[in-house]
């Protein structure tokens, strides 16, 4: 499967990838996590203090990001598997990053618009079954990164390459790195078991609290990836791989264009409000 990757000689420096992680790609999916984690916040809040009533502008908006933030998820990580045998670990761990932080802001949208879903078994389900695609390729993305930690792979070096490396005693160092991704791993699992059973869940009882103290775990969870995303990029911090050029910093067409597409849910919101 990999006999066309070249892993023998690895190069000084490697080509970016703005698709990947240019500043305004990166901006998107930061700017669109934040805002479904405060929308979720306000509609659990609103719901904590009125009995009666429902926040629909902001429950209408919320919706059209948890789709996108689920559907989104599921494709940049598509898209990474299918370029595994050209994409470095650098990119490769950028878009594991970005979709556990599509993970995390889409359960806690789905903390705040749990009743939505259970009022349709169709809804519910086909949502039940994009969390498992998504957990499915999030696993297969962090055991290439467990792979390429242990066997310490040269940052140049497609990810695909794991697979061919002869295994060796990783770097010292390593040893955070290695828990910390079988931690996000079994996170991952437990978070997709907890969902599945919120979705089917018919007790009232410690429902608030559930709320409240996901809510909190989820939005650590986006804080994190966010913080390493913004320290790792070429866009904002300082990445692990020396890179040819500084195109992931430029501010391109191709880079406008996912924040100008941040306006479709705001227009929606107006047109909702007016009626």
């Amino acid at each position: 499967m990999f006999n066309s990757t070249s892993c023998e000689t690895p190069s000084r420096s490697t080509a970016t990838d703005a698709g990947v992680a240019g500043a305004g790609v990166l901006l998107s999916f930061i700017i669109t996590a934040g805002l479904s984690i405060i929308l979720s916040s306000i509609i659990i809040l609103y719901e904590l203090l009125r009995k009666s009533g429902e926040a629909k502008i902001f429950r209408k908006l919320l919706l059209s990001f948890s789709d996108q933030q689920i559907l989104t998820g599921i494709g940049i990580q598509s898209v990474g598997l299918a370029k595994m045998q050209s994409m470095v670990p650098y990119h490769f761990f950028i878009i594991w990053m970005l979709s556990l932080l599509s993970t995390a802001t889409h359960l806690a949208t789905l903390l705040a618009l749990v009743n939505d879903f259970k009022r349709d078994w169709i809804l519910r389900w086909l949502r039940q079954f994009l969390m498992f695609i998504n957990l499915v390729l999030s696993c297969v993305f962090g055991i290439f990164v467990l792979q390429a930690v242990m066997k310490d792979l040269d940052q140049t070096l497609p990810i695909a390459c794991v697979w061919q490396l002869p295994s060796h005693k990783a770097q010292s160092n390593a040893a955070i790195s290695i828990a910390g991704t079988i931690a996000v791993i079994a996170g991952n699992v437990l978070v997709f078991v907890f969902g599945v059973w919120y979705l089917h869940s018919q007790t009232k009882r410690w429902l608030k609290i559930f709320q409240v103290v996901g809510l909190i775990i989820l939005f650590a969870s986006a804080a994190g990836a966010t913080i390493r995303v913004i320290l790792l990029s070429q866009a904002f911090g300082t990445p692990s791989v020396n890179l040819d050029g500084t195109g992931e910093r430029e501010w391109s067409f191709g880079q406008l264009l996912p924040i100008l597409l941040l306006l479709l849910p705001l227009v929606s919101a107006v047109e909702i409000y007016r009626g």
